[in-house]
């Protein structure tokens, strides 16, 4: 007999629920988390609405839209000009909270279905399919020690050492940029979002829960990691002179998209980013992971038999769910791309007929990830 039903390997945000959703189901899980505190990086603000659905399967819906802000809508604009306004209906708004606060209450509530599950501190080394059950080799503590379970997942991140392990492809798709990422207080911050696509490359504007706003901008004629320089692009491109606190820096990441070439190999599962790297711009990744956590969690059965689960059904609606929504931060990213001339009339042309009456409805579920 297996040690357990489920290990899940990674305790972010996907990981944690998908262990939530299993163990509402009556499996016995454990999560191997390899650090032993909490990541206290802001990451990923946007719940929409399919990914606030799976937190209120988890339990942990209502306590989110309690402490979040609830996005009205966004406005696009280019040189000074409005190109077009998109409002959310109330159903349909995107909640704006800290990824480290969503990790906390997912947490919180793991912790309260089953006290023992979080396991800190063990890092997986290695993963295998031994045919009957799957088996997790794991550090804890400089000590090496075997876990066996009915099924592994994968939730271990972009970077997935039980990916890289197992030898499966890791296919770069369309879309690629770098960007500097900066939270500065706002007193005046509402509850809508700014995109400025402007000539020389795009700035993004979300209100956050604390009185600050997440400035985002693409870099294009040089990097923007210095507070200067990123005051410099940001006061150019908008004409916005952000007052930003002493000693805070940009934070510099690469956006990029990827897509294993198998996510389900007989008794292991690969899980959200582990599976699909998606470009935050658009604000998606985590939310196309919970989606994945969900169909998971509802395709297992009783996984005391002798066969792997036939998880096939699940691995190829994921695929086609991250495709689609790859496709879309594609998009996105090319809307934010420096442009000039012709194509930048062109590109703010499109803008504006896809903010148009006619076709707003259509963007507001694009951007808030309806029908995935």
């Amino acid at each position: 007999m297996p040690d357990h039903d489920v290990i899940v390997v990674g305790a972010g945000p996907v990981g944690l629920l998908a262990a939530c959703l299993l163990i509402r189901k009556g499996l016995d899980v454990v999560v191997c988390e390899k650090h032993s505190g909490q990541d206290p990086r802001t990451r990923a603000i946007g719940i929409h609405p399919p990914g606030l659905r799976a937190l209120d399967e988890a339990g942990i819906g209502e306590k989110v839209r309690a402490e979040a802000l609830a996005l009205r809508g966004g406005d696009v604009l280019s040189r000074g000009r409005m190109l077009a306004s998109v409002d959310f209906a109330d159903d349909r708004r995107i909640m704006i909270l800290p990824q480290r606060r969503t990790g906390t209450l997912l947490r919180e509530r793991l912790v309260h279905l089953d006290s023992d599950a979080l396991r800190l501190g063990c890092s997986a080394i290695s993963a295998r399919d031994e045919g009957d059950f799957a088996r997790l080799t794991v550090e804890t503590g400089g000590s090496h020690a075997e876990l066996t379970a009915s099924l592994i997942v994968a939730a271990d991140g972009v970077r997935s050492p039980l990916r890289e392990g197992l030898d499966v492809p890791w296919r770069a798709g369309a879309g690629a940029a770098t960007y500097a990422m900066l939270d500065v207080p706002d007193a005046s911050a509402v509850d809508r979002a700014r995109l400025h696509c402007e000539p020389g490359g795009l700035v993004e504007c979300f209100p956050l829960t604390d009185g600050t706003r997440r400035w985002v901008a693409r870099e294009a004629d040089g990097p923007l990691g210095d507070v200067d320089a990123f005051r410099a692009a940001i006061r150019g491109r908008t004409g916005v002179d952000l007052q930003v606190p002493p000693g805070a820096r940009p934070v510099v990441f690469r956006a990029a998209q990827h897509r294993a070439d198998r996510a389900v190999l007989g008794r292991i599962v690969l899980l959200g980013d582990a599976a699909h790297e998606v470009s935050p711009i658009g604000g998606q990744g985590m939310n196309l992971g919970w989606v994945a956590a969900q169909r998971l969690a509802h395709a297992i059965g009783d996984l005391g038999g002798t066969g792997a689960p036939d998880l096939r059904d699940v691995e190829r609606r994921n695929a086609r769910t991250a495709r689609k929504v790859q496709r879309r931060a594609h998009f996105y990213m090319s809307m934010g791309a420096p442009v000039e001339g012709a194509r930048l009339g062109a590109r703010e042309w499109l803008i504006r007929t896809l903010g148009s009456p006619p076709l707003r409805g259509r963007m507001a579920a694009m951007i808030t990830m309806a029908r995935l």
